[in-house]
């Protein structure tokens, strides 16, 4: 078990492999969470458009500026 509070199931709605990093894309009930990652961690997870995941959102902070 985690001790994160903030988890989300969510769907993959898209995966842009990089050099390094990979960005993937999480619907979770008509918001989308971006992440990135690595790209050897998006590959050994195998994530694809359509698969279900959990989404970890572990911060200290949240900024917002406009």
């Amino acid at each position: 078990m985690l001790s994160a509070r903030n988890q989300f199931v969510g769907t993959v709605k898209s995966v842009k492999l990089g050099g390094i990093m990979a960005e993937v894309v999480v619907t979770v009930g008509g918001i989308e969470i971006v992440s990135a990652i690595t790209r050897t961690s998006a590959e050994t997870l195998n994530l694809q458009a359509g698969d279900q995941v959990r989404t970890i959102i572990k911060s200290t902070e949240v900024i917002i500026d406009k």
